[in-house]
C-alpha cells in the first residue's frame, strides 16, 4: 500500500458560537487547511466528514459553502472517534490507489442542546437508569484509586496540567490556568469528579488535506507522514469487566504500534481523549507510557509535561481545549502535525518527531468504549 502524508491543516478556535451553524463552522476550517496545503481546491478528490450529532449531510453543507462540490463526500459518525474515523477511511482511500488528494473535516456543534450530558441513546439500558459519561468515568476513578491508592490531589494534577497548556493555545477553549485547590473546590459532578476534571462541550471544526507522499513535496517541503491508522471497536462483555484497564486502547495501541514499527519509548508528544481527568492517567497506562498503577506518580514527576519525557496533551486536550465530539479526532490530529512541524509557539515539544493521536467513543452498555482511533505520525 501507498503512504501517506498531511499536508495541510485547519482549526477554528474551540468555544461556543449558538448564532452560528454547523456549515458556518465547517468552512473556515476547510479554507484554511486548503491554504495551509497552497492546493487548488480542484486537486481534491474526495471528502470525508466526522461528525457525531451534526445531522444530514454535514460535509455538503460545508462544502456547498466553498464551492467545493461534485466529488464523492462521505459522512461519518462514530461518536468522540468521528472524525478520527473520518481520518482512517481518508488514510485507506489514499493508501488503496483510490485518491491522490483528500480532504477530512470534523465539526460539531454542541451549544443546540443548551447544555448538559451529551445526549446518549435512552434505548440502551445502561444510560436508561441514568449512566451518562460523568457517572461512567467517575466508577472508573473511584476504583483506580481504592486500587492504587491515587490521591485526589494526583487526579486534580491532570487538570492543572491541561489547563496550562491551554492557556498556551489560542485556539483552546478554556484558557485560564488553575491550581490543585482550585480543581478540588470546584463544584462537585459526579464523586470524585469536580467541574474542572470534566472537558467542556462546545463547538469547533478541524481539517486536514492527505496527499500520497510522493506527491506530497510538490505541494510543501515539510509533509508528515502518516505511519499508522488503527481503528478497533469493543468487545460486549455482558458480565465484570476491569474497570482500571481501557481494554480497547491497550489493544489499539499494540495495533498502531506494530503498523509503524515504533515503541511507546519513541513517542515524543501525543493527544489522548481525556474527557475526565482519570481518562488520561489511565491512557498513560494503556500506551505504555508508565507502568500499571504509577500514573499518578507519573503526572506528579512532570513527565507529562510539555519538557517533560512525553508531551501529553500539549494543546490542553479535551479538559481545556474543549470536547465538541466530531470535531475532536481531527483537531488532536492537526495538533500533532503542527507539533511535528514546530508551528506550536510557547507549547512547542522541544524536537518532537513522532506523535500520537487517540480518540474513543463510548456510552454503550457492555463495552469499554464502543470504538477508538489512534494515528501515529513521523516527520
Amino acid at each position: 500500500m501507498r503512504d501517506v502524508a498531511v499536508i495541510g491543516t485547519g482549526l477554528i478556535p474551540f468555544g461556543k458560537y449558538p448564532d452560528k451553524t454547523l456549515a458556518d463552522l465547517g468552512w473556515p476550517a476547510v479554507k484554511m487547511a486548503v491554504k495551509d496545503a497552497d492546493i487548488a481546491p480542484a486537486k481534491i478528490e474526495a471528502a470525508y466528514c466526522g461528525t457525531a450529532l451534526g445531522g444530514m449531510m454535514a460535509g455538503q453543507r460545508i462544502l456547498g459553502r466553498v464551492g467545493l462540490t461534485g466529488i464523492p463526500i462521505v459522512n461519518v459518525e462514530n461518536a468522540c472517534s468521528s472524525s478520527s474515523s473520518a481520518l482512517r477511511q481518508a488514510v485507506m482511500a489514499i493508501r488503496s490507489g483510490e485518491y491522490d488528494v483528500v480532504l477530512v473535516i470534523g465539526v460539531e456543534k454542541l451549544t443546540k442542546f443548551g447544555g448538559g450530558t451529551l445526549p446518549l441513546e435512552k434505548e440502551d439500558w445502561e444510560v436508561s437508569q441514568g449512566l451518562v459519561m460523568p457517572a461512567l468515568y467517575a466508577m472508573r476513578a473511584q476504583r483506580y484509586m481504592h486500587e492504587y491508592d491515587l490521591t485526589p490531589a494526583q487526579l486534580a494534577l491532570v487538570s492543572v496540567k491541561n489547563r496550562r497548556n491551554g492557556a498556551l493555545n489560542p485556539d483552546a477553549q478554556m484558557r485560564k490556568p488553575v491550581t490543585v485547590e482550585e480543581v478540588l473546590a470546584s463544584r462537585p459532578i459526579a464523586d470524585p469528579f469536580t467541574l474542572l476534571q470534566c472537558c467542556p462541550t462546545g463547538d469547533g471544526a478541524a481539517a486536514l488535506i492527505l496527499c500520497e507522499a510522493k506527491l506530497a513535496r510538490q505541494y510543501r517541503s515539510d509533509p508528515v507522514r502518516i505511519a499508522a491508522s488503527d481503528l478497533t471497536s469493543g468487545k460486549y462483555t455482558p458480565g465484570f469487566r476491569d474497570m482500571t484497564i481501557p481494554e480497547i486502547t491497550v489493544r489499539g495501541a499494540k495495533e498502531a504500534y506494530e503498523e509503524a514499527g515504533l515503541g511507546p519509548q519513541e513517542i515524543d508528544v501525543a493527544e489522548v481523549h481525556d474527557a475526565f481527568s482519570i481518562a488520561e492517567l489511565l491512557y498513560y497506562e494503556a500506551f505504555g507510557f508508565c507502568e500499571r498503577g504509577s500514573a499518578g506518580a507519573f503526572i506528579e514527576s512532570g513527565a507529562s509535561a510539555i519538557d517533560g519525557k512525553i508531551a501529553v496533551n500539549p494543546s490542553g486536550g479535551l479538559l481545556a481545549k474543549g470536547h465538541p465530539i466530531g470535531a475532536t479526532g481531527a483537531a488532536q490530529a492537526v495538533e500533532i502535525v503542527r507539533q511535528l512541524r514546530g508551528e506550536c509557539g510557547a507549547r512547542q515539544v522541544p524536537d518532537a518527531k513522532v506523535g500520537l493521536s487517540h480518540a474513543t467513543g463510548g456510552g454503550i452498555s457492555g463495552f469499554d468504549h464502543g470504538v477508538c482511533c489512534i494515528h501515529i505520525f513521523t516527520r
